[in-house]
């Protein structure tokens, strides 16, 4: 990725309309170097399922230093992002149908619901916040949306913007070579997945369980959904109880 007047990653082909478009606005476009290069993604933007661009936002400032933060009014520590070289950003690739979405500690908690609600839109904006984050007139004029990946705070929004395409991309239709995976992913019904093996069948003492190699599918899936009712019991009771059981499943320890 070149670090240009608007840095961006994309790939060649006639793009279809069901290709998802992503605008990520940031002061360190160098941070995306590699993530979108490789994996899942890399083979999404090679299949036009999605186009990936990032845009420095220093690119929108009109003074020699680029400058694209100042030291809030009222006093304190830390820099406030401007609002300016934002708004000329956003406008420029605002359209009808653009989520706007703001990267914040402030912001809703992502998870894997808000995934799937992303995944229907045709084109996010993602806005990555640094410093002490925004100008609030941003936020105000031009947000749809504001999310958190955590309760926690980072140097930049660079990395929660990544976190939050992956998590998105990787449900678009066709991404995944089984669709299925996607389906029974940990959260999907707020439950975590169940547990995994594979080849060889002992390994240093240790055997799969019977259940996965008697070749009874029913038995197989009934004993993976007690699975990931115990785990989820023993390590997120707190998501426990939006997950959709029957009256036996809640005596399960």
């Amino acid at each position: 990725m070149k670090n240009s007047e608007s840095c961006k990653i994309h790939f060649a082909g006639l793009f279809t309309n069901n290709t998802m478009i992503i605008d990520i606005l940031t002061l360190f476009p160098g941070m995306f170097r590699g993530p979108f290069e490789e994996s899942i993604i890399q083979k999404a933007r090679e299949r036009d399922l999605v186009r990936i661009n990032i845009h420095n936002i220093r690119d929108y400032t009109h003074d020699k230093h680029r400058t694209a933060d100042d030291r809030p009014f009222g006093g304190g520590p830390g820099m406030v992002m401007k609002p300016e070289p934002i708004f000329e950003c956003i406008e420029k690739l605002r359209t009808e149908k653009s989520h706007v979405i703001y990267l914040t500690p402030q912001g809703r908690r992502f998870n894997q619901a808000l995934a799937r609600k992303l995944v229907r839109e045709t084109h996010l904006l993602l806005l990555c916040g640094h410093y002490e984050g925004v100008d609030e007139r941003v936020r105000e004029a031009l947000v749809d949306e504001e999310i958190s990946i955590g309760d926690y705070v980072l140097t930049t929004g660079a990395v929660p913007a990544m976190i939050v395409v992956d998590a998105v991309v990787r449900l678009l239709p066709g991404v995944l070579g089984d669709a299925e995976s996607a389906v029974q992913d940990s959260f999907t019904e707020n439950l975590l997945d169940h547990p995994h093996y594979t080849r060889p069948e002992i390994f240093r003492g240790m055997r799969v369980p019977e259940v996965l190699l008697s070749g009874n599918h029913q038995r197989i899936a009934e004993w993976r959904r007690e699975q990931a009712l115990k785990r989820t019991k023993k390590r997120r009771p707190d998501i426990l109880e939006e997950a959709k059981k029957d009256e036996s499943e809640n005596k399960i320890d």
